[in-house]
């Protein structure tokens, strides 16, 4: 045996042992030279089968992969890479797909059979595939149920912080949101200022028209609360069955009463309508105001504990309005107050 042919058969073991299918195509007369015929046998067909898609083997290819296996082909050509390499799915007889990949580089081949050649491998990896098709669908079906996951726990979190009836915020966010504006209002000198809101005579309006007039009520009172202030700046809460607190960042005393003035008289204004009839009623509210005061003791305090201070002072000035008749405003601010 010549060593030509002994290298031959050395090849020809060696590609077999590792599963590849070698093809080969004559640029020049355009032959193929070298036919995948294991490829084909592998797939199902018979020997008059295999002649018949062996020289064009697209009829095989699926339609998806037959743009990717052109591009790749033409890329290779034009010397845009410097190896050919494709994926792509075969039909087999029983018209299932197969993936198989391609690799391979035009070569110059010498002596008699002088010219440039096509020259590669073909190999299935339809398990490989397979395995990572099942890797995506884990891992999109995981990136899924995270998504649910983070959007429940966003509802659960707005539910933890919000008032089913109004959709306000609730005590717990206005302690949130109380103490970070302290903590900022503190570290950047801005005044920052409080309201208490209650409505007067609500359980009178309750036993007397009962807890659904009494809902809208509410409703209405916290509808000219969110109206009447800055949107994603100011925070209106509800923090009691008919009580209100707003917290007003970059809010002196002054302009803090004079919203809170406002407030009486456009409630006072609403009218709220009794069983789609012609009765209709009103009501007012009481408001405490509040601001933080300069005093170098008090902003040596927690944050947390500034913001209870300042609700105290924003509840003493409510209870004072109460005690003056009601439908009014008391301010419990002090003679100084941040960033003035």
């Amino acid at each position: 045996m010549i060593d030509e042919d002994l290298n031959k058969e050395r090849l020809e073991l060696a590609l077999e042992a590792a599963g590849l299918d070698l093809w080969e195509n004559d640029l020049v007369s355009g032959d193929v030279t070298h036919k995948a015929k294991k490829t084909f046998v592998e797939l199902g067909y018979s020997e008059q089968e295999i002649s018949t898609y062996i020289d064009d083997l697209f009829l095989l290819v699926h339609p998806d992969d037959v743009p990717v296996l052109k591009s790749a082909v033409a890329e290779h050509f034009s010397g845009i890479t410097a190896q050919y390499r494709c994926e792509f799915r075969l039909r087999s007889k029983n018209g299932t797909w197969i993936w198989y990949a391609n690799y391979g580089r035009i070569m110059e081949v010498g002596g008699s059979d002088r010219g440039r050649r096509f020259i590669g491998v073909t190999f299935n990896i339809d398990d490989r595939k397979r395995r990572e098709d099942e890797i995506e669908q884990i891992n999109r079906k995981l990136a899924e149920q995270n998504a649910q996951l983070e959007s429940m726990n966003t509802s659960l979190q707005l539910l933890a912080t919000t008032d089913s009836l109004t959709g306000l915020a609730n005590r717990r966010k206005l302690m949130e949101v109380g103490t970070n504006e302290c903590k900022r209002a503190k570290r950047f000198r801005h005044s920052l200022s409080l309201l208490i809101v209650d409505i007067d005579f609500f359980k009178q309006i309750n036993d007397t028209w009962g807890h659904p007039i009494g809902d809208q009520v509410i409703c209405m009172v916290a509808d000219v609360c969110l109206n009447s202030t800055r949107k994603d700046l100011d925070v209106v809460a509800r923090i009691g069955g008919e009580e209100f607190a707003i917290v007003l960042p970059q809010t002196d005393y002054a302009n803090a009463y004079s919203l809170a003035e406002w407030l009486c008289k456009t409630v006072e204004a609403q009218r709220i309508n009794v069983g789609n009839s012609d009765e209709w009623i009103a009501s007012t509210v009481s408001i405490g105001v509040a601001a933080l005061s300069d005093d170098a003791a008090l902003l040596l305090q927690s944050d947390s504990a500034l913001f209870e201070l300042l609700m105290n002072k924003a509840d003493k000035g409510l209870y004072k309005a109460k005690q003056s008749g009601r439908n009014c405003v008391f301010g419990a601010g002090a003679a100084a107050y941040l960033g003035q």
